[in-house]
C-alpha cells in the first residue's frame, strides 16, 4: 500500500513556467506577502527557439517591473521592415521600406521598434527577478489530478483552499516522494496550447485550423541579401518568407511550405518527420532567388506548424481556476503576438488576484480578467485571419492578377499597427473601466494604457516620464491634474482637500500601510512655471512625497516636456482626476466636482477597511 501523499497549502499555484506563467509568478512574488508556488514539467527552461518578438507595449510593461534595461541590453532592436516582391522575370527585388510598427505613441526613443530575443533569455529575466523575491520554479513537476469544490460556501470563503491539485515529481526515485497534494486558493494554468488545466475542466477551443503551413529555422546566415538585418517580408512566386533579425548575428526565417510536404494523409496532422531543417532552407533558397542564403554554422533550432486560430470558450472556472497564454488563444506567430499576448494576460490578472487575497478588493473584480482578455483575443484572431491570409497569399504578378498586391499588404501592415505594437489594446466599460467623464480628457482614452508624457519634477526641475511613476506594484495611481494654482482657485482647491480628508473619502476608506496607502499612490500635476513655482504650496494631501509633485512645463533645455494639459484635453481651470489601474490602463477620469463618482467607482470593487 502506497503512503499517503503529503499535503501543502498555497495562495496561488501557477502551472507552467513559460512567459505567461513566469510573468504571473514574478508579479505575485513582487507584490509580497503571498504564498506562491510555480511548477513546470520541463527539467529546465527553454534554451533556444520558441517565441522571440517583444512589441512596444510589452516593453512598457516589462519596464513597469524593472526589466526593460536588461531586455534592451540583450536583445536586438528592429526599426525598419523591408518588402520584397517578384519582378517581371520572377526574381525578388526591393519594393519599399517602412517603419517596422506603426505606434506613434510608443514610449521609448526608438518609438516604432520591436525587440527580438529568444524565449529562453526572456524566461531567464523573469527567473532572476523571481529569485530576488525568493520564488523559484519547482521542476520537473507535473499535475496529474485537479478537483475544484463546487460548494458555494467554500468558493466564496476567501480563507478556504477550494482547489486540490495532485502533483507528480518526475525525477523522484521512489514512490514515497513522488506524489504531493497542493490545496490552493487560486490556480493559474499557463501550461501551453495543449493545456492540461484547460482539458481537465472541459474548456473547449473555438475556432479553426487554417491551410497555411510554415517552417521556422534559426540560423547565423551566410548571404548577400541586403536586408538581412531588417525585418523583411518576401512575397515570391515560390511562396512567402519572413526574416526576423535576432540577437548577435542570428536570424529567424519563417518559410511557407506546401501542406502536401508535411501533413500525414492518414491522420491529417503535421508530421515533423516528413520535413527537415535542410528541406526548409532549400525552400527558402528558392524564395530568395536571385540572392543566396545558407547557414554559416549548425541550425540552432527549427520547427514546422499549421496556423490555428482559436480562443478558449472560457478563461476561468468559478473565478478560482484561470487559464492564460497559449492555453486560451492560438494564432499565427508572424505578427509577433503570441508571447506578448500571453504575458499581458497574466499582467492583467495578477494584480487582481493580489488585491483579492489581501482582502482589499471584492472577488467580483476577477471576472474582468476574462471579459478584458478574451475580448482582446477574439479581436486578435479577427486581425490574424486577415493578416495571415495576406501574408500567405500568392503575390500579384502579370500572370496572377488575383494575387496579393504590395499596396494591399502595406496598407494592412500600417492599419494594424496598433494591434501589432500592442499600443491599441482597448478595454471596454466594466466595474474597473468607467467612461462617464471621458470628455474631461478627450485625448486620454479610458480603457487604454496611460500615454507617455514628460513632466518636470517641481522640487528639482528634473524631467521625468510619467510611466516611470507607474510601476506594476498593485496600487492605483491617482493622477491629480490640479490645474493652475492662481489665487482665484485656492478656495476650490481647499474645499477639495477638506472633502478628501473626510473618513468617507476614497483616500481614507481603504487599507493603509503605515504612512503609505496599500491601494493608492498620488501624483499631482500642476500647470505652473518651473521658474517661480514652490512645490510646498501644494496641499499636503496632494504631495505625499517631494518627488510626487510635477509641473506641466519644459525642462531646463526647453526640449523635453510641456503641453500635457493641451495634449490630453484637460482644463487648467479645474481639478481633474485620472485614475490609472495597477496594470497601467486608465480606469476612470473625473472632474473634482464629480468626486462622488470617484467614490462610487472604488466602492464598486474595493472593500473598505474597519474604522
Amino acid at each position: 500500500m502506497l503512503p499517503l501523499a503529503p499535503e501543502n497549502c498555497v495562495d496561488v499555484l501557477v502551472i507552467g513556467a513559460g512567459p505567461a506563467g513566469l510573468m504571473c509568478g514574478n508579479a505575485l512574488a513582487a507584490a509580497g506577502g503571498l504564498d506562491v508556488r510555480i511548477i513546470d514539467q520541463r527539467p529546465s527552461k527553454v534554451s533556444a527557439g520558441q517565441a522571440d518578438g517583444i512589441q512596444p507595449r510589452t516593453i512598457e510593461v516589462l519596464h513597469s517591473y524593472g526589466l526593460r534595461e536588461r531586455l534592451l541590453r540583450e536583445g536586438n532592436q528592429m526599426h525598419t521592415c523591408a518588402f520584397y516582391n517578384p519582378n517581371d522575370v520572377g526574381e525578388i527585388e526591393l519594393t519599399s521600406r517602412a517603419p517596422d510598427v506603426t505606434a506613434p505613441t510608443a514610449r521609448f526613443p526608438f518609438e516604432v521598434c520591436q525587440v527580438t530575443l529568444h524565449q529562453g533569455a526572456i524566461e531567464q529575466m523573469f527567473l532572476d527577478s523571481m529569485a530576488a523575491h525568493n520564488l523559484r520554479v519547482d521542476r520537473p513537476v507535473k499535475p496529474v489530478a485537479i478537483e475544484l469544490s463546487r460548494e458555494p460556501e467554500e468558493l466564496h470563503d476567501l480563507s478556504s483552499y477550494p482547489v486540490k491539485v495532485t502533483l507528480a515529481r518526475l525525477d523522484a526515485t521512489t514512490d514515497t516522494n513522488r506524489l504531493e497534494v497542493v490545496r490552493a486558493k487560486y490556480v493559474v494554468g499557463a501550461d501551453g496550447a495543449h493545456s492540461w488545466v484547460r482539458k481537465a475542466f472541459g474548456i473547449t477551443m473555438e475556432g479553426e485550423q487554417t491551410e497555411y503551413v510554415w517552417g521556422v529555422v534559426d540560423i547565423v546566415p551566410d548571404t548577400n541579401f541586403p536586408d538581412i538585418r531588417n525585418k523583411t517580408v518576401i512575397h515570391s512566386t515560390n511562396g512567402s518568407c519572413m526574416i526576423i533579425p535576432r540577437e548577435g548575428d542570428k536570424v529567424r526565417l519563417y518559410v511557407q511550405l506546401s501542406e502536401n510536404d508535411i501533413v500525414d494523409p492518414g491522420s491529417g496532422r503535421v508530421d515533423k518527420t516528413r520535413m527537415s531543417s535542410e528541406q526548409i532552407l532549400e525552400v527558402a533558397r528558392k524564395s530568395f532567388h536571385p540572392f543566396h542564403i545558407s547557414p554559416s554554422s549548425d541550425v540552432e533550432w527549427w520547427t514546422i506548424y499549421i496556423i490555428g486560430q482559436r480562443v478558449a470558450s472560457s478563461y476561468s472556472v468559478e473565478d478560482r481556476v484561470f487559464i492564460a497564454g497559449d492555453a486560451c488563444h492560438t494564432h499565427s506567430p508572424k505578427a509577433g503576438q503570441g508571447m506578448n499576448a500571453s504575458m499581458n494576460d497574466t499582467h492583467n490578472l495578477a494584480w487582481k488576484i493580489v488585491q483579492v487575497l489581501r482582502g482589499c478588493a471584492n472577488p467580483s473584480i476577477l471576472k474582468t480578467y476574462e471579459a478584458e482578455r478574451r475580448k482582446y483575443a477574439q479581436d486578435l484572431i479577427d486581425f490574424d485571419k486577415q493578416f495571415a491570409a495576406l501574408f500567405s497569399g500568392k503575390p500579384r504578378t502579370s500572370d496572377n492578377q488575383d494575387g496579393v498586391s504590395h499596396e494591399e499588404f502595406l496598407k494592412a501592415f500600417q492599419t494594424f499597427g496598433g494591434f501589432t505594437s500592442g499600443i491599441g489594446v482597448h478595454y471596454s466599460p466594466s466595474v474597473i473601466v468607467n467612461t462617464k467623464h471621458q470628455k474631461c480628457a478627450k485625448n486620454l482614452i479610458i480603457g487604454e494604457r496611460m500615454l507617455p508624457q514628460v513632466f518636470v519634477r517641481a522640487a528639482d526641475t528634473r524631467p521625468v516620464e510619467i510611466q516611470d511613476l507607474l510601476p506594476a506594484d498593485t496600487r492605483f495611481k491617482i493622477l491629480v491634474f490640479l490645474g493652475s494654482t492662481k489665487e482665484s482657485r485656492l478656495m476650490e482647491i481647499n474645499t477639495l482637500v477638506n472633502e478628501l480628508s473626510l473618513p468617507t473619502s476614497f483616500l481614507r476608506k481603504y487599507p493603509m500601510g503605515g504612512q503609505a496607502s496599500l491601494m493608492f499612490d498620488i501624483i499631482t500635476i500642476v500647470a505652473g512655471d518651473k521658474q517661480n513655482f514652490n512645490y510646498l504650496s501644494v496641499p499636503v494631501i496632494f504631495r505625499p512625497h517631494w518627488s510626487k509633485v510635477l509641473l506641466d512645463d519644459t525642462d531646463v533645455t526647453g526640449r523635453k516636456g510641456g503641453g500635457a494639459y493641451s495634449r490630453f484635453g484637460i482644463s487648467t481651470e479645474e481639478v481633474t482626476f485620472v485614475i490609472v489601474r495597477p496594470d497601467g490602463y486608465v480606469g476612470m477620469i473625473a472632474p473634482a466636482v464629480a468626486l462622488e463618482d470617484v467614490h462610487a467607482y472604488f466602492a464598486s470593487f474595493l472593500i473598505a477597511h474597519a474604522v
